[in-house]
Formats: C-alpha cells, sequence, structure tokens
C-alpha cells in the first residue's frame, strides 16, 4: 500500500470530522453564541451547501494545475476554516468558518479521489479509494465520539483547535508522502474535464449515487427518533449505536472496494439491492431491539459498501479527465443526503412515524437498482457489439462496468 495514501487518508478524517461533529456539540455553540436552534442549525446546512458549491465550483477553477499542489491547498483552507470556528468571536464569524472548510471539503475527496487511484495499479483502484475514504469512516466511528466529549469537557472550541492541528498533519503529509503526478496523470484543463459529461454512463454513474447513498442517509437522518420513539431504546444509548453503525460504515466501505476491484458493476447491483431488503426489513422489524441493531450495523455496512463502487465508476467512464466528474460524484453524495433527509422529514411531517423515513430510504434505494441496472445492461450491450464485431464467434464475457465505454 502507497504510504501517501494514509496521508489522504488523515485529510478525510479531519474533514470528516469537520462535518459531523457539530452536530453533538450545537447546544453548546447555540448556548454561547446566544442563537436558536435553527439558527445554530444552518452551521451543518451551510456547510452542506458549501461543499457542493465546492465540488463543483473549486474542482473546476483548479483542474489546469497539479493535483498534489491543489490537494496541499485545499488543505490550508480548512485549516484557516477550522482556525477561524475556534477563534470566532460571534455566530457570523463562526458560519463564515465553517464555509470556509466546506468549501475544500468536495474538491479534496473529488480530486483525492484521482490521486489515489493513480497511486495504485488499475486493478487496485476501488481499494485504494477506498483506503483514502477510511479516514471518512473513522471520523464517524471515533472522531465524532471523542470530539463531542473533548468539547463538553473543555469546551467545543477546544474541539475545533483538535481539528485544526490534524489538517496540519494532514498537509504535512500530503506534501512529504504524496508523490507529485506523472506527465500522463496530470490534469487535463477544464475543457477536457467537460467532455467527460457527454458520457451517458457518467450521468447515470451520479444518478445512482444521488439515490443510492440519499436512501441510506434518508434513514439515517432521523435515526434518532427510530431508536427512541419506535426500538424503546433510551437516549443516553443512542451514541453508542451510532458507534456500531460507525463499524457497519468502516467494514462496508473495506469489503466495497475489494470487491469493486473485481467488478464494479456487479459489486454495486447486488450491494443496493442488499440494502433495499434491508432497509425494509428494518422498516418491518423496528419496534424489535435486537432486530434494530443488526438492521443499523447492516445498513452503515452496506450502505458505505456503495462508495468505492461508485467513486471509481464514474472516473472510469471519465477517462483521461476525471477530476471534475469525480467532484462532481462528491456533490451528488450530498445532494442525495439533501433529498434523503428532506424526503424522510417531509413524511413525518405528513403523520406517518418515525420509520416512514426508512421506507423513504427503501424506495430511493429500489430506484438506484433500476438505473444501475440499465446502465449495466448497457455496458454489456454495447461490449457484446464490441465483441462480435472483432472476436471469432464464441467467445465470451460479462461486462465490468468499467471498461470506459460510453
Amino acid at each position: 500500500m502507497p504510504i501517501g495514501l494514509i496521508a489522504l487518508a488523515i485529510g478525510g478524517f479531519g474533514i470528516g470530522l469537520t462535518e459531523f461533529v457539530i452536530m453533538g456539540l450545537l447546544p453548546e455553540v447555540a448556548a454561547d453564541f446566544q442563537v436558536n436552534e435553527a439558527a445554530a442549525g444552518w452551521l451543518i446546512s451551510g456547510y452542506a451547501l458549501s461543499v457542493v458549491i465546492g465540488a463543483l465550483g473549486l474542482t473546476a477553477a483548479v483542474t489546469r494545475f497539479a493535483r498534489k499542489p491543489v490537494l496541499a491547498s485545499l488543505l490550508v483552507l480548512f485549516i484557516v476554516g477550522n482556525l477561524l470556528s475556534a477563534l470566532a468571536p460571534d455566530y457570523s464569524a463562526m458560519l463564515l468558518g465553517r464555509i470556509i472548510a466546506a468549501l475544500c471539503h468536495g474538491a479534496f475527496f473529488g480530486i483525492g479521489a484521482v490521486v489515489a487511484a493513480d497511486m495504485v495499479v488499475p486493478a487496485k483502484k476501488a481499494g485504494a479509494i477506498a483506503i483514502m475514504f477510511t479516514g471518512l469512516t473513522a471520523a464517524n466511528v471515533l472522531g465524532v465520539p471523542f470530539g463531542t466529549l473533548l468539547g463538553q469537557a473543555a469546551g467545543w472550541r477546544s474541539t475545533f483547535w483538535a481539528i485544526t492541528a490534524i489538517g496540519v498533519v494532514a498537509l504535512v503529509g500530503i506534501l512529504v508522502l504524496v508523490p507529485n503526478s506523472s506527465q500522463a496523470a496530470q490534469a487535463a484543463g477544464l475543457r477536457s474535464e467537460l467532455l467527460a459529461f457527454r458520457s451517458k454512463q457518467v450521468w447515470l454513474s451520479i444518478a445512482v449515487t444521488v439515490l443510492g447513498f440519499g436512501g441510506m442517509f434518508g434513514a439515517f437522518t432521523y435515526i434518532a427518533f427510530t431508536l427512541t420513539a419506535v426500538s424503546g431504546f433510551a437516549a443516553s444509548a443512542v451514541p453508542w449505536l451510532l458507534i456500531l453503525f460507525g463499524i457497519g460504515l468502516f467494514i462496508g466501505n473495506a469489503i466495497g472496494g475489494k470487491a469493486a476491484d473485481r467488478n464494479v458493476d456487479a459489486t454495486l447491483l447486488v450491494v443496493l439491492v442488499a440494502l433495499t431488503a434491508i432497509l425494509a426489513l428494518f422498516a418491518l422489524t423496528a419496534r424489535n431491539p435486537i432486530a434494530s441493531i443488526v438492521a443499523l450495523v447492516l445498513m452503515g455496512g452496506f450502505g458505505f459498501a456503495t462508495v468505492p463502487g461508485l467513486q471509481t465508476r464514474v472516473m472510469a467512464y471519465a477517462k483521461q479527465a476525471p477530476t471534475l466528474a469525480s467532484g462532481a460524484n462528491i456533490a451528488a453524495f450530498n445532494l442525495g443526503n439533501a433529498l434523503g433527509a428532506w424526503l424522510g422529514g417531509t413524511m413525518i411531517a405528513a403523520g406517518l412515524g418515525y420509520t416512514s423515513p426508512i421506507w423513504a430510504g427503501a424506495g430511493l434505494t429500489l430506484m438506484a437498482v433500476a438505473v444501475m441496472t440499465v446502465a449495466a445492461t448497457t455496458v454489456n450491450r454495447q461490449s457484446a457489439t464490441a465483441d462480435r464485431a472483432t472476436v471469432p464467434a464464441g467467445r465470451s464475457g460479462i461486462g465490468l462496468g468499467c471498461a470506459g465505454r460510453e
């Protein structure tokens, strides 16, 4: 394993911690700045919106530059944003710090995924991307609980000081451990990057990302209400249950990366079908505490098992200009988050109960299965046509979904 992947994972850990730890510290932050819950919530939603803007706009702006210096610059932006949050004298400064830190989020993961894939041989690209995203899963498993505890014990600003330090470590790691891109792997420029979106498979991959990840996140957004009001767990048990969910994320990310290296499309189809079934069973058995725990872990595992494959697939069909498409797919993950959360909240507001977001998630994921089936079928049909044109009769094969065809 190239050691540079560890530096990328540390950066992913810090960014993931920045995104999620605020949820556990929101009451303390709101009280310190004397703002209500709705205003404090903008520290989360404003961050998410900025992620989408950064993933598209910032990635597009830097496509003509070498990727390693760009990653280092993004981490400087991350450090500045979190430093501003740690020092913020008022709510407006805190929100500005959150926005600055968020702008690097999508671009870092989008460009970082391309850099990670370039560090390894083609057969291990999805696994390399999974290692980078291990930082994000570790942020959920370890970073958020301990970051929340630190903030509660020493003040919420201490958590952002710690995140700033993590950013410095990641920056040094990128500068020292990540190799410079070869001439062949340098960014292709904005025009070439935009041409990648002529591929129907790029758009199908992005659609699967929005629907598949949106289904999982829609169920997860309101999971605390489900676990307490339906499954019967005490509120004090929820953080520990979320750690189990995070462990599922960690395992699913690793296994999903290895499976996607063997066959991307087959992996995504199997995982999405399984995730749909798990969400449906979760909704049906949510009143059973044991079944809820099992479903929670499996939901995290199968939900995040899609990530390496989805990121690898969109990059493969973007061919020689994958940077902007990779960033767009990171934006798609966040759009899926917003879609799932909105749909789940709408169903709760309609009086359909706290299992309704899980049903909504199952519906979104089923739609992802349908789109992925269309995408894979199209690839296999094109592969069969090409084989009949160039290979003697009798040869057969299964399309991998990453052949780079349109």
